[in-house]
């Protein structure tokens, strides 16, 4: 069974079940810089294991970028 969310903007389908912290692995080769929010709420690096990706979820995922 597959869910879509929504990430930065644009749907993608995923496997029922999906967490936050496989996302961001298929996103990104490190978390390392890495920030993450579900429906509009900055979620804890630590807590992403456990937050499951549901139906209709949107997702914000940004990377710190250093510079001047």
């Amino acid at each position: 069974m597959t869910v879509t969310v929504t990430v930065n903007g644009d749907p993608l389908d995923l496997t029922a079940g999906t967490t936050l912290a496989e996302l961001v692995a298929r996103l990104a080769p490190s978390p390392r810089g890495i920030a993450a929010a579900v429906d509009g709420a900055v979620v804890p690096r630590g807590a992403w294991p456990d937050t499951r990706l549901a139906d209709g979820t949107v997702v914000e995922v940004v990377t710190a970028v250093q510079g001047g």
